[in-house]
């Protein structure tokens, strides 16, 4: 399943855009379509948000519209290119606002085949109004300039009404030489602890179940505040409510500061995941220092092994880069011998692409050939390792919260840990899987396979 269409499409209140609620006589439709990270899903949360607020009338629908906006994303070529295809045919459909990352670091490339559309970059949603009122009036708005100081505490249309995704910093202190998130967001500036609250308030208010804290690096999140994620976190989970939270990716550079309180943090407070995304992107120091990572692998083993050893059932995530200009068979190998070594629950891999304007870019490409073996054989060792570490579930029995209605009558939950567990759906066939979002289930865990947990009710 895509991961821009894995959520239904709800308000914050729950009602749905096909509700009655949301048909409005005379009002100009827009539709809204997110890629890419849960970043992305949040800016177009709030773009819906700001335009709802604005007597917009948003539809679930693209033929229905009178405009169309776009959310996308830069991180690979496989994606840009996915992007640009999305880009030209939607353009010459109506009016067009390209937003996310792509008109932030592409510019050039995303006029070149969508010339009069808008576009709208990551830190300018605050003139999401001005750009679709010119857009509908046939002018080309280019809004890209950093002009947000903040992106919590903003109206917001949740795509899934039991999770609420909030941004608690934009930008990043890494220089890796692959990415094109800093060009597109920044440096980092962290949001105020205050303000998060506030924001976590709220979305617990209107029956948010999970929390996710997302941001181009939660790792160094405080840093320019003199605070930090932990700090973060212990307010965070203080907050009266029935819901819990899910870290979101951090560098492992920044995790030590602070692991001995994060690991003290997952162990005493059942409203925080035992979950921890933490990429790595390659086994071999040379490697790693050629990404301009800014740590090592030993760093990131460290880690995962204080972390394993105090909480053994930690669901740990990592990503891995195969085929990075001049990674040799040793490099690989040492790649996989990291796996094999940090055993985690979850493993993203992809290959290398060059993205315009990175320092990477400029270094000669491997072959192919190479870079399709490798990850062949990558992707061996991902499917024995998930599998490993999925079998520790095996006859587990607990409580699940269900957070996604999925396919022929299936629905999905997360345990304590995060681990997926997918069910299918209990009662009578006129049952509206929908009252299940957000309740607790008592499960017990009958078969696994390489990527989740398959259910069955207990009670």
């Amino acid at each position: 399943m895509n991961k821009d269409n894995r959520f239904s499409i709800f308000s914050s209140n729950n009602t749905t855009l096909d509700s009655p609620d949301f048909k409005f006589h005379n009002k100009r439709k827009v539709w809204v379509q997110a890629f890419g990270c849960s970043a992305n899903i949040a800016d177009a949360e709030m773009i819906k948000g700001i335009l709802y607020n604005s007597d917009y009338e948003l539809t679930a629908t693209r033929k229905n519209s009178d405009l169309n906006i776009i959310v996308t994303c830069a991180v690979k070529d496989a994606t840009e290119h996915r992007m640009i295809s999305k880009i030209k045919k939607y353009s010459r459909e109506k009016p067009l606002v390209v937003a996310g990352c792509l008109p932030k670091t592409s510019k050039k490339l995303v006029e070149s085949f969508s010339p009069n559309s808008s576009l709208l970059g990551p830190q300018s949603l605050n003139r999401t109004v001005e750009i679709v009122d010119g857009s509908l009036n046939g002018q080309k708005i280019v809004a890209l300039d950093d002009s947000m100081s903040t992106k919590v505490n903003l109206p917001k249309m949740r795509l899934n009404p039991v999770v609420s995704i909030i941004q608690i910093s934009s930008g990043c202190l890494s220089e890796c030489s692959f990415c094109q998130t800093k060009l597109a967001k920044g440096t980092l500036t962290s949001y105020r602890i205050g303000d998060i609250l506030r924001q976590v308030k709220d979305d617990v208010a209107s029956n948010c179940k999970e929390i996710w804290l997302t941001s181009t690096d939660n790792g160094c999140y405080g840093l320019d505040l003199k605070t930090d994620l932990v700090d973060l976190l212990e307010k965070s989970s203080n907050i009266e409510g029935d819901y819990k939270i899910r870290v979101g990716m951090m560098n492992p550079m920044y995790v030590p500061r602070f692991l001995d309180r994060l690991i003290s943090l997952y162990r005493n407070n059942d409203k925080v995941f035992k979950f921890l995304h933490m990429p790595v992107q390659s086994g071999s120091e040379r490697i790693l220092r050629k990404m301009k990572r800014g740590h090592t692998a030993k760093i990131f083993l460290d880690v995962v092994k204080e972390l394993r050893e105090k909480i053994p059932e930690i669901a740990i995530a990592t990503d891995i880069i195969t085929g990075f200009p001049s990674e040799s068979e040793r490099d690989f190998e040492e790649t996989l011998s990291l796996i094999e070594e940090s055993q985690p629950d979850v493993i993203n891999s992809s290959r290398y692409s060059p993205r315009p304007g990175t320092l990477s870019a400029k270094y000669p490409r491997l072959s192919t050939k190479i870079v399709k073996e490798r990850s062949t054989r990558l992707h061996t060792i991902i499917r024995k390792t998930t599998m490993r570490r999925n079998q520790i579930w095996y006859g587990w029995k607990g409580q699940i919260l269900i957070d996604e209605l999925l396919d022929e009558g299936k629905i999905q939950g997360r345990n304590y840990a995060y681990k997926p567990v997918i069910i299918e759906i209990p009662g009578p066939k006129k049952f509206d899987p929908k009252q299940l979002l957000g309740q607790y289930l008592s499960i017990k865990v009958i078969e696994i396979s390489n990527y989740s947990l398959l259910g069955e009710l207990i009670s």
